[in-house]
Formats: structure tokens, sequence, C-alpha cells
């Protein structure tokens, strides 16, 4: 059976509006130490839908699911088949001011590493170092059965190979990469097996109803542990994935704070939720601050 994802969480008590004011960010950042944990929310000025927004893809898209995705091939051929229409548009997706903004800060020093959300690899493009993949990345792809790993790119050259002249019009990009495709216009899409053993591929992310790997959790912990503050910047923190940091900081006396325009399941865990735009708000900051973004002198 095919489960549907969280789509939002309802508060079970009155929380604290949001403020417009950035200043509580700006000190956490010349303490230094910060520990940024990012969500889909971040790349939506790059062109990436979110999944929870007001206009988030949860509302009318289900994901893929781990257990359809492995035990079913029409599940696979759907998956694949939108997946590589969105990928055209999705590889595509470049940094923005907000990416640009955290880069920035690492650089000089300010940020103890990021943890990341998302799939896109956005904060690498933008070259921010440190950066933990929490949900892995659409920019690799992994054998279920002998693990080897090899690039998108390069299974994107193979699919176009294998598909000849597979050009659907798509009514929207998804944030986990694919495209809103109807049945028929997956047709006979043809899937491709790992170059080496012949196994399943899969993205080297985690699917909806799949665990994220235990070592990497642990990572996420330690890191909270030795921040000086968590920033949480464009989640709603509606799943535990990300939640269970927010949690961990606070019960560890670490400041929390958050910039999301709306309200987010980890608001009560926090010092302060500035509800503004995030990659204007992420500029003025490191303006503020004096810190050059994109490696810029500052004038």
């Amino acid at each position: 059976m095919r489960t549907r994802p969280t789509l939002s969480w309802t508060p079970t008590e009155d929380l604290r509006p949001g403020t417009t004011d950035p200043e509580p960010v700006a000190d956490a950042l010349r303490t230094g130490g910060v520990l940024v944990l990012s969500g889909a929310g971040l790349s939506t000025e790059s062109g990436i839908p979110d999944y929870r927004g007001a206009g988030g893809s949860l509302r009318r898209h289900t994901p893929m699911t781990y257990q359809e995705f492995t035990t079913s091939i029409h599940a696979r051929r759907r998956y694949w088949a939108r997946s590589h229409l969105g990928w055209r548009t999705f590889g595509r997706a470049r940094p923005n001011a907000g990416h640009r903004a955290v880069a920035a800060f690492g650089r000089h020093g300010l940020l103890s590493a990021v943890i990341t959300q998302n799939v896109d690899g956005l904060h690498q493009a933008a070259g921010s170092q440190d950066v933990v993949e929490l949900h892995g990345s659409l920019n690799r792809v992994v054998c279920l059965s002998c693990g080897a790993f090899s690039t998108r790119r390069e299974l994107a050259r193979r699919l176009e190979e294998a598909n000849a002249g597979f050009e659907p019009v798509a009514a929207r990009l998804n944030p986990d990469g694919d495209a809103d495709l109807t049945d028929e216009q997956a047709g006979d899409f043809t899937v491709l097996p790992c170059s080496e053993c012949g196994g399943i591929l899969k993205p080297d992310v985690v699917f909806f109803g799949e665990n994220v790997p235990p070592h990497r959790v642990e990572r996420c912990r330690e890191l909270v542990d030795a921040a000086t503050s968590l920033l949480v910047l464009g989640s709603s923190l509606t799943v535990m994935s990300g939640l269970r940091f927010v949690r961990q900081a606070a019960q560890a006396g670490k400041p929390v704070l958050i910039v999301n325009r709306d309200p987010t399941r980890g608001d009560r865990h926090a010092a302060t939720r500035v509800a503004l735009p995030l990659g204007a708000t992420l500029a003025g900051l490191a303006d503020g601050l004096d810190i050059p973004v994109d490696g810029r002198p500052a004038d």
C-alpha cells in the first residue's frame, strides 16, 4: 500500500509570532560556531519547489516510497521516466543568494558545518564546505545489489541513448527532482540496470519510507554537540529527520534560531523565528557583517 507522506502538523499550543528582526541571527553569527540546518525553502529561489509551503508539491504529488520502488518494476519505470525528465531542469538549478550567503559565512569562519535536508547539491555549488547531506544527493546513483556508485550525469547519458525521442511535456517539477507525468506519458520508458552487475539502480537519496543511514544521523548529532548554536533555514521541521536535531540543541541549552516565513514544528524550541524571505535576509546579514559574498572583496 502506498502511504502518503506527512503533509503538515497542527500546533497543540499557542506559538509566538515570527519576528522581522534578524538581529538575533546576526548576534549568533558574530559569536561563531553556528551549525546550519537547511531545508527545501532555501532552494525555492533557485526554481526548486518545496514540499510543504503554500504551493508545496505534497499538496498535489505523492513521492515514490522506498517499498514501492524496490518491489515494482512498473513503479521504477514511472519513477525513472519522471526523474529523467525532471533532471533536465533540476540539474541546471544554480545557487541563489541564500546559498551564497551561507557559503560566505563558512568562508569567514562563522559556521561549524552545514546539515542539509536538500538533495540538490546547491550548498556545495555555492562553495560551502563541511556539508552533511542528510537525505543524500540526486547527483549520485547507487546499485542496490552491488553497492557501486555512479554519477547521475552518466546515467542521464545512458538513459538518453536508451530512450531516444522521449520528449513528453511535464506539468511541474518536484523537490525530489522528478516531474509530473501521467502513466501514459511514462509509457514504455526503458529502465537501465547497473552496468557493473545488472542490479537495480536507485538515486542515492533517502526515499519516503526509508531510514537515514545511522552513521549519518550520528555524525549530525556530533555536529550539534560541538556547535554553539543551531540556525534552521527554510525547513518546516514537520518530520523527525530534522526536528530531532532541533530538540537535541534545545535540550543542551544551545540557542535555536529559525529563518522561515511560516511557523514550524520547531518554533517552541527556538529562541526566535525570523519570518522573512531567506535570500534577501541572508544576503542582508552578510552585508551587515561586512562579509563579501561569492568571494568578491568588500567595497
